[in-house]
C-alpha cells in the first residue's frame, strides 16, 4: 500500500495539493512506525489490536483521500471474498466505509489527572495543607476523595522526594458526572500560629490547623480548554480568603456564586498553577497506556460512593465521616473558644487502630486527627471530610470518639479537654451507622478525665435514638452529658462486605425469625441494588435454603425474589455481575430440587397470561427466562447425579409441557391487549437465550424441535401489530445467529419455518431491514459450511422459497437506500447455487409463460444493477465479485433461453432483455481494464480475467444460435462492434479456460 502511496504522493506535489500532501506524509510516517512496533513482537495482546485498529484507521483514511479502492476488514484484517458470502462482504465493506475517521471509541469510565506544579504565597510564611476535590455545585456537595498536598513555607512540597510528583488521579467519573456542575475546589489548611499577622496569639512551639484560603476552577472551562483526548493543559487557581470564618464551610459555593463580600480577592499572580489531563478508559488500560504518569507516585483518588459501573472485584471498606457543626457553651469565658476536635478510631478492647485515618490520597494514613481551629466561635461549622479505611474484621466492636479542646492563645499555648463525643460504628442488628447526619451528646470532662476503660462511657447513650433505647440509666454516671451541647457528623459508607440495611441482615439471619420470612420476602424489592449484589451469594443460599426449608410456604415468593435479582442483573451498573451468578450457578448452587418448583411456577405465571389484566409479575418472569433456564438446567444435572438419573421421564414431561404453555402465550391475539403485547414481546425477546442452557440436557434434534413449534405458534404477519412483528423478526435474527442453528442437523429443522416467515414479510414488503439481516446471517453460515453435505438441500430450499421473491423485492426498492443488502442477498444466493441447483429451477416452471418471467426480471434485476449506482465506486471488490456472479449465472440461464424460445416459440421481449443485459455488462466503466494502473489490472485478471471477454463470448454464441430470428437486432450490431473486437485470439483462449 505505502509503494502505491508514495506514486500518488510525488503527484500531489506536482499538482499543488500541498496540504494533502504534508498530511499524507504524516500518515505514512505514522504507519511506518506502527508498523515498526508490531514487528518487534513486544506487544501485549490489546495492545497490538490497538495499534492494528489505528493502523486500519490510517489506510482506509489515505485510500478515501487518494480516490483508491476499498479494502474490506474484519478484525483489522484483509479479508478473502471466496472464504464469505457476499452479503458478509457488502456488511464489512458498509461498516468499513462508516469507520472512516472513526479516532477512538467512547468509554465508560473518566479519569482527571491533576498536577500541582507551583503555589505561589508569599504572605503566608508558613507550611500548608492543600486540598483538591470534586464538588457538585448543583447539589452542593462533594463528589470525591480529597487529594492531599503538604507544603513547606516557600511553598514547595515538605517532602524533598515529592518534588515534580504533587499529581493525582480522580477515577471513574461516568459521562453523568461530566454533565453535572462539576467544579475542582481547593483548600487552603495553614499550619502555624492562631492569627497569621498577631505573634502574641499564642507561642511559636504551639501549631494550629487554621483555614487560609479557597480556589475554584470550572471543569466546563476544563473541557472548553481541553479539546484533544490524553492533551495536558496548564491552569491558574487563585486562591481567594475569607472574610469571616463563620462562613468558611460554603466558602467555595460564596467564590462560584460570586457573594464577593464574603472572601477577598487576591493581587495578581497569586495562586495554584495546576495540570490538567483528561483519560478515558478502564483504569488497568491507562495504568499501561500512561507508565509514565503513574511512576510519579500518583496518588489514586475516588469517588465517594460506587462508581456507575461495580465490578465484581472491586474490594472496598471506606466510612467517609464529616465533622459538621458543633453548638458549646461559654463556659464562662468572657469569649468564645477555640475549638479543636481530635478524632481516635478505637477497636472493642480499647487500643487504638493504627492507621485508619486518611485526611487525603497523596499522604500516608494517621491514627489521630485533629480538626482545623475556627477562631473566637462556639458554634463552629467544619464540614471537613475524612476517610476511615477500617479493616472489616475490626469495623463490629470499634467506635469513634471525638475530643474537645480550648485552643488558648495565652502564655502557654495550653489545649484544654472540655468534653467528648463517641458513636459505635456498628449496630447491635448488625447494620453499620447509615448515610446521613448523626446528632451525638456531648459529655463533660476535663484533663484529668482517663479513657483506658473506654467501657465506662460506651455504656452511655451516644445519641437521642440510643437514649430511647436505654430509658432507665444509673443516677450515678461516671461522664455527665452537657445538655446544651451536641456535634453533629455525618458518614457514608463505601463497603463491598457491610450493610447499612436491616431488611438484608433479616434475610441473611432468617432462622432466627422464621415466623417473619413472608413479611421479609415481600420486602426484598425495597433494597438497593448495591447492596444486593455485593451479598449476592449468600442471599442466593438464602433463597434455595428457604425452597428446601419449605416448598409450598416460600416457592412462589422465592421465585418472585429470584426473577427480582436476574433482572437487577439486567441493569447497566450490575451488569458485570452476571459473572458472578454464572460463576455461583456453576461451582456453589446446590438447589438439587429447585428445578420441580422453578417450573412449576414458570408454568403457573405463563398460563396465567390469558386471564390478568395487569401482567407486569409476568412480564418480569419472562425477562428472566435466560437464568431462569441456567437454574432448573442446573438443579437437574445435580439432581440426576445424585440419583443417577431418576425422574428422568418426568422432568422430560415437565419441560415439554412447559413450552405447551410458552406456544400458548405466543398464540394469544394480543391486538386488543396492550399488556400482553409487552408479555410476548418479553418472551421472545428471551427465548433464544435459553437454547445453550436446553442443549446441555437435549440433543440438537430435540431442542431444534422445540424451537421449530414455539416459532411456528407464532400468529402470521397479518393477524399481529408492527410492533409485535418487529419484535418476531428479531427473535428469528437472534435464533439464526444462535449456536443452535450452525449445527446441521438442527438447521434442516429449523429452516423451512424461519424462511416461511421471511418469505410472508417479503411478500408484504414489511420489515425489510430486518429480514435482509437475516437473510445475511443465513447465508454466511452456509457458505461456511459449503463443505457440509446437507448444505445443497438447504440451498435448494432457499432458491424454491426466496429466488422468485428477492427478485421481486429488488424490482420494487432497487432505486431505495436499502437495496444494497438485497442485492447482497440476491448475490449470495446465485453464488451458492451450482449447475444442479439451476437445472432444478429451470425445470420446475410448470409452463414457458413462467420461465419467461422469471428470465425477463432476472434479466431486469442485472441490468439494474449495471445502471443504477448500487455499490460506490471504491467498493472494487464488491463490484468484480458482482459482475462475475452475473456472468456465471447467465452462461447457466442462456441455454434454457435458446432452447425454450427459439424457432417456433421465439420471444423477442426476452431475447431484446438477455442483449441489452450483456451490451450493458460488456460496457460497464469498472471492467474497462485499460482504465486501471498495471498493479490492479493484473491483480482483476488473475483473480477474475476479463470478464468482458466471458460475457462477449456468451452474446456471440446465442447470437449464433438465432439463424433467421437475427432479422430484429441488426440495429443493435454496430453497438456490439466495439466489444467484439476486443474478442482477440489470446482473450478468446482465455475464456475457454475459464
Amino acid at each position: 500500500t505505502l509503494q502505491e502511496w508514495g506514486i500518488l504522493w510525488k503527484q500531489l506535489y506536482v499538482k499543488h495539493k500541498v496540504d494533502l500532501f504534508h498530511k499524507l506524509r504524516h500518515v505514512m510516517n505514522e504507519l511506518i512506525d506502527l508498523r515498526r512496533q508490531l514487528i518487534q513482537g513486544h506487544l501485549a495482546q490489546d495492545q497490538t489490536r490497538e495499534i492494528k485498529r489505528h493502523i486500519t484507521v490510517r489506510l482506509d483514511w489515505g485510500n478515501e483521500h487518494l480516490g483508491l479502492d476499498l479494502v474490506p476488514r474484519k478484525e483489522f484484517e484483509m479479508v478473502d471474498p471466496d472464504q464469505i458470502s457476499v452479503s458478509e462482504l457488502h456488511k464489512l465493506s458498509d461498516s468499513t466505509r462508516q469507520r472512516h475517521g472513526d479516532g477512538c471509541r467512547v468509554p465508560v469510565s473518566h479519569h482527571l489527572f491533576i498536577n500541582l506544579k507551583s503555589f505561589t504565597y508569599n504572605s503566608i510564611s508558613e507550611d500548608a495543607d492543600v486540598f483538591f476535590f470534586l464538588y457538585d455545585t448543583r447539589e452542593a456537595k462533594q463528589i470525591s476523595e480529597k487529594f492531599m498536598v503538604k507544603l513547606n513555607k516557600n511553598g514547595g512540597p515538605k517532602n524533598p522526594e515529592k518534588v515534580d510528583r504533587l499529581c493525582a488521579l480522580f477515577t471513574d467519573l461516568s459521562s453523568k458526572d461530566l454533565k453535572r456542575d462539576l467544579y475542582i475546589v481547593a483548600h487552603v489548611i495553614r499550619t502555624g500560629r492562631m492569627l497569621l499577622n498577631d505573634s502574641k496569639k499564642g507561642p511559636p512551639h504551639v501549631q494550629y490547623r487554621r483555614p487560609y484560603g479557597c480556589a475554584v476552577l470550572a471543569m466546563s472551562d476544563v473541557f472548553h480548554t481541553i479539546t484533544d483526548l490524553k492533551e495536558e493543559k496548564d491552569f491558574v487557581l487563585k486562591v481567594y480568603t475569607c472574610n469571616n470564618e463563620n462562613e468558611w464551610y460554603q466558602i467555595q459555593e460564596n467564590i462560584i456564586r460570586k457573594s464577593n463580600t464574603k472572601y477577598s480577592a487576591p493581587s495578581t499572580n497569586y495562586g495554584l498553577i495546576i495540570s490538567l489531563q483528561l483519560l478515558r478508559g478502564e483504569l488497568e488500560q491507562i495504568r499501561r497506556e500512561n507508565q509514565a504518569v503513574f511512576n510519579r507516585a500518583l496518588a489514586l483518588t475516588r469517588k465517594l460512593g460506587f462508581p456507575d459501573v461495580i465490578l465484581p472485584g472491586d474490594i472496598r471498606n471506606d466510612l467517609y465521616l464529616t465533622l459538621e457543626r458543633g453548638e458549646f457553651e461559654r463556659g464562662g469565658k468572657s469569649v468564645q473558644k477555640n475549638i479543636e476536635v481530635t478524632l481516635y478510631v478505637l477497636y472493642a478492647d480499647g487500643d487504638t487502630l493504627k492507621d485508619c485515618i486518611s485526611l487525603g490520597s497523596g499522604e500516608p494514613n494517621t491514627s489521630e486527627y485533629r480538626s482545623f481551629v475556627l477562631y473566637h466561635n462556639n458554634s463552629p461549622r467544619w464540614s471537613e471530610m475524612v476517610k476511615l479505611p477500617i479493616p472489616i474484621d475490626r469495623f463490629r466492636g470499634s467506635h469513634l470518639r471525638l475530643e474537645f479542646r480550648h485552643c488558648s492563645t495565652k502564655d502557654k499555648g495550653e489545649k484544654k479537654l472540655f468534653g467528648f463525643a463517641f458513636t459505635p460504628l456498628m449496630r447491635e442488628d448488625g447494620t453499620t451507622l447509615s448515610d446521613e447526619s448523626h446528632e451525638l451528646y456531648v459529655y463533660k470532662c476535663d484533663e484529668n478525665a482517663t479513657f483506658s476503660n473506654q467501657g465506662l462511657y460506651l455504656s452511655l447513650p451516644c445519641c437521642k435514638e440510643d437514649f430511647n433505647s436505654c430509658p432507665n440509666l444509673p443516677a450515678n454516671l461516671p461522664f455527665q452529658r452537657s445538655p446544651k451541647e451536641t456535634f453533629w457528623v455525618s458518614t457514608i459508607l463505601c463497603s463491598t462486605k457491610l450493610t447499612q440495611n436491616v431488611d438484608l441482615l433479616a434475610l441473611l439471619n432468617w432462622k432466627a425469625h422464621p415466623d417473619r420470612v413472608l413479611d421479609i420476602l415481600g420486602r426484598l424489592r425495597q433494597i438497593s441494588g448495591e447492596e444486593i449484589v455485593k451479598f449476592l451469594r449468600d442471599v442466593l443460599d438464602t433463597l434455595f435454603c428457604l425452597l428446601d426449608d419449605n416448598t409450598d410456604k416460600y416457592g412462589p415468593l422465592v421465585f418472585q425474589s429470584l426473577v427480582f435479582i436476574i433482572n437487577l442483573l439486567r441493569d447497566s451498573r450490575f451488569y458485570h455481575f452476571r459473572p458472578v451468578m454464572d460463576s455461583y450457578i456453576q461451582n456453589h448452587f446446590a438447589g438439587a430440587l429447585a428445578y420441580k418448583e422453578l417450573i412449576r411456577c414458570l408454568k403457573w405465571y405463563m398460563d396465567r397470561s390469558a386471564e390478568v389484566v395487569r401482567q407486569d409479575h409476568i412480564q418480569e418472569a419472562m425477562r428472566a427466562l435466560e437464568y431462569l433456564f441456567k437454574f432448573i438446567v442446573q438443579s437437574r444435572i445435580l439432581y440426576s447425579r445424585a440419583t443417577c438419573g431418576m425422574e428422568e421421564e418426568q422432568f422430560r414431561a415437565s419441560i415439554q409441557e412447559l413450552f405447551q404453555s410458552i406456544r400458548f402465550v405466543l398464540s394469544l391475539d394480543s391486538r386488543s391487549s396492550e399488556n400482553l403485547v409487552f408479555t410476548q414481546a418479553a418472551l421472545l425477546n428471551s427465548f433464544p437465550d435459553i437454547f445453550d442452557e436446553l442443549l446441555q440436557m437435549f440433543t440438537v434434534q430435540e431442542v431444534a424441535e422445540y424451537v421449530r413449534g414455539t416459532l411456528g405458534s407464532m400468529p402470521s404477519t397479518v393477524d399481529i401489530g408492527q410492533s409485535m412483528d418487529v419484535v418476531k423478526l428479531q427473535s428469528i435474527a437472534r435464533t439464526v445467529e444462535s449456536r443452535l442453528f450452525f449445527f446441521p442437523e438442527s438447521r434442516s429443522i429449523l429452516l423451512p419455518v424461519v424462511l416461511h416467515h421471511i418469505h410472508l414479510h417479503l411478500r408484504q414488503q414489511r420489515e425489510l431491514l430486518i429480514c435482509s439481516g437475516i437473510l445475511g446471517s443465513i447465508f454466511s453460515i452456509i457458505k461456511a459450511s459449503s463443505m457440509e453435505s446437507s448444505v445443497q438441500e438447504e440451498v435448494e430450499m432457499m432458491v424454491e422459497s426466496l429466488l422468485d421473491v428477492l427478485l421481486q423485492t429488488l424490482l420494487s426498492i432497487m432505486s431505495k437506500s436499502h437495496s444494497g443488502e438485497y442485492v447482497s442477498c440476491l448475490l449470495s444466493l446465485l453464488r451458492q447455487m451450482t449447475e444442479i441447483h439451476f437445472h432444478h429451477l429451470l425445470n420446475n416452471f410448470h409452463s414457458k409463460e413462467e420461465l419467461k418471467e422469471f428470465l425477463l426480471k432476472i434479466f431486469c434485476v442485472f441490468r439494474n444493477l449495471m445502471k443504477l449506482t448500487i455499490f460506490p465506486r471504491d467498493w472494487s471488490v464488491m463490484r468484480l465479485l458482482t459482475s462475475h456472479i452475473i456472468v456465471v449465472t447467465t452462461q447457466f440461464l442462456s441455454p434454457a433461453l435458446h432452447k425454450n424460445f427459439s424457432e417456433a416459440d421465439f420471444d423477442f421481449k426476452v431475447w431484446n432483455s438477455f442483449f441489452s443485459l450483456t451490451v450493458l455488462y460488456i460496457n460497464q466503466p469498472s471492467l474497462q481494464l485499460e482504465a486501471l494502473g498495471p498493479a490492479k489490472r493484473k491483480k482483476v485478471l488473475d483473480k477474475h480475467g476479463d470478464m468482458r471477454v466471458m460475457m462477449a463470448y456468451e452474446l456471440f454464441s446465442m447470437w449464433q444460435k438465432l439463424g433467421r430470428a437475427l432479422q430484429p437486432f441488426v440495429s443493435i450490431k454496430p453497438v456490439l462492434s466495439e466489444p467484439v473486437e476486443l474478442y482477440s485470439e489470446r482473450s478468446y483462449s482465455q475464456s475457454i479456460s475459464l
